[in-house]
């Protein structure tokens, strides 16, 4: 069966929208959505999509038939790669769905839950999402939804952020010629860099949480084990579940005590004996399941998957109650680069704002560039503990260049990104500096400056783009497991916050124009 190259639409009954009057927000909010779909389908950002998804799919469907054509001449008609090209079809209209979709819930906010509820209750979600059929509605559940989350890489995400920022920015004579339908197309020429933290979805890293954790989910998956039929002697899981919690609650109390501290201390020595406990256990389950797990009804990759999280836990074992004595009992500081923070999320990093509310924040840091129309035209979030603002601009601007084949004009940030290597790399590419210098005397210096007074004052806006951005389109806080997952949800948040500010900006336009040609 042959793939398709193009995709082709078929379109499909749907009943009107209904009117409703009286609300302002509502219009509102309509106008935007239809002005997304205007931008999805006039620029084919939407076909483009759909196009990348295909090509990814015909990458695997072809590295799979290779490697079952190598393994066995017969495998060229295997049901399994037959079903695949089948699904194939249907990934077009699946890949247009999942697309609206993930807007539309960026958009809206709340869980996967939650927008599935509301997506059946919507007519106008249901119209944008292209589930509105005149008989029988079927709206995607919230495993449906988080599946349409994951359907492509976020590398792929950001060529179609890409993509429709370089189609926003093609010049036309009028909005017909334009090909995103704007009056007036966007420029980079003016653009404002800052940073800012990712928050990862974790209770506060706490030293003897972090042990309570570690014995819940270590009894978690010795009763995964026992429950399919492989079972070692040992007291009942249930009873080290009651004692950590015991501990904890002690532990909690500790501080109201008179001597709080060598409480603190003989509780942890405790919690340490039972966690030894509990890793013992661990570990013998381990070695029986890895002897005996053909027994079990479970598959090979289930296997795996439950071996992957037993020996993730048991490594970080050592080291949690290391740092846990050492910062209890021994009452020496533990280096923020040898810091387990969470159990569950290895990736995020202890991040110091120094600001109020937030003077250390715990996740991964996010570096934006925006345009002066609030167009995110870069966005990167880093896996790794950043290093200094300065030294993460210069590859932001490299990056530009290579997307738009041009630098910004001019660049505001504030005083962390100043430094002597910046400024030499400012000169050489004939960017102007609108950074803050560090310096007072240079600062007060570049004060006469009208150009540099303007890129500082507008550069107040991008702290509330970056506001607009975590609480609006990120829910405050990613709910993703995972920094390749928290990644993913990063991009998509992009996409839908430019489709939204495209929007907004072509309403704006419009809106302009037809003042002025009734003024």
């Amino acid at each position: 069966m042959t793939l398709p190259d193009t995709p082709t639409y078929q379109p499909h009954l749907s009943p009107n929208i209904p009117q409703v009057i009286n609300n302002k927000d509502y219009q509102e909010f309509r106008s935007v959505l239809e002005q997304i779909d205007a931008i999805l389908v006039k620029g084919k950002i939407e076909k483009e999509f759909v196009d990348l998804c295909l090509e990814q799919k015909r990458d695997e469907l072809s590295k799979l038939t290779k490697e079952q054509e190598s393994e066995t001449p017969e495998s060229k008609d295997d049901p399994s790669v037959k079903r695949s090209c089948r699904w194939m079809n249907r990934l077009q209209k699946m890949a247009r769905k999942a697309l609206r979709c993930n807007i539309a819930r960026k958009l809206v906010g709340g869980s996967f839950r939650q927008f599935s509820d509301r997506l059946a209750d919507s007519a106008l979600l249901q119209w944008f999402c292209l589930i509105d059929q005149l008989a029988v509605i079927q709206t995607p559940t919230k495993s449906t939804l988080d599946r349409f989350d994951k359907i492509v890489p976020d590398s792929i995400i950001q060529q179609v952020i890409d993509r429709a920022t370089i189609k926003a920015m093609e010049p036309g004579t009028s909005s017909e010629d334009q090909p995103l339908g704007l009056e007036q197309p966007i420029s980079i020429e003016k653009a404002f860099i800052d940073t800012s933290c990712i928050k990862a979805n974790i209770h506060f890293p706490v030293d003897w949480v972090l042990l309570r954790d570690i014995v819940i989910r270590l009894i978690g998956l010795i009763v995964v084990i026992r429950k399919h039929g492989l079972i070692h002697r040992m007291p009942s899981p249930e009873s080290f579940l009651h004692e950590i919690n015991k501990l904890c609650l002690a532990m909690t109390h500790s501080r109201r005590k008179k001597n709080a501290k060598k409480e603190r201390k003989r509780i942890l020595r405790l919690m340490k004996d039972l966690v030894k406990k509990v890793k013992d256990h661990g570990e013998r389950y381990r070695d029986l399941f890895i002897a005996n797990w053909s027994e079990t009804d479970l598959s090979e990759k289930e296997k795996d998957h439950l071996l992957r999280r037993l020996d993730k836990i048991l490594e970080l074992l050592p080291q949690a109650v290391k740092q846990a004595h050492e910062r209890i009992i021994g009452g020496r500081q533990v280096k923020n680069k040898d810091k387990i923070l969470s159990l569950h999320e290895t990736e995020i990093h202890i991040i110091v704002r120094g600001k109020s509310g937030a003077e250390v924040e715990y996740g991964n840091t996010w570096v934006i560039v925006e345009q002066e129309d609030g167009i995110i035209i870069y966005s990167k979030l880093i896996e790794d503990q950043a290093e200094a603002d300065c030294n993460l601009l210069q590859p932001a601007l490299e990056k530009i260049y290579a997307t738009f084949g041009a630098y910004p004009g001019e660049l505001g940030g504030d005083r962390g990104f100043d430094s002597e290597e910046v400024r030499v790399f400012f000169s050489d590419k004939e960017i102007y500096n609108g950074v803050c210098p560090r310096d007072p005397a240079m600062l007060k210096e570049r004060l006469k400056e009208d150009t540099f007074c303007q890129l500082q004052k507008r550069r107040s806006q991008t702290e509330g783009r970056i506001g607009i951005f975590k609480n609006r389109f990120l829910d405050g806080m990613l709910k993703s497991k995972g920094f390749l997952h928290r990644q993913l949800g990063v991009a998509w948040a992009v996409l839908a916050h430019n489709l939204w500010a495209l929007a907004r900006l072509s309403i704006a336009q419009q809106e302009e124009l037809r003042l002025a040609a009734t003024a």
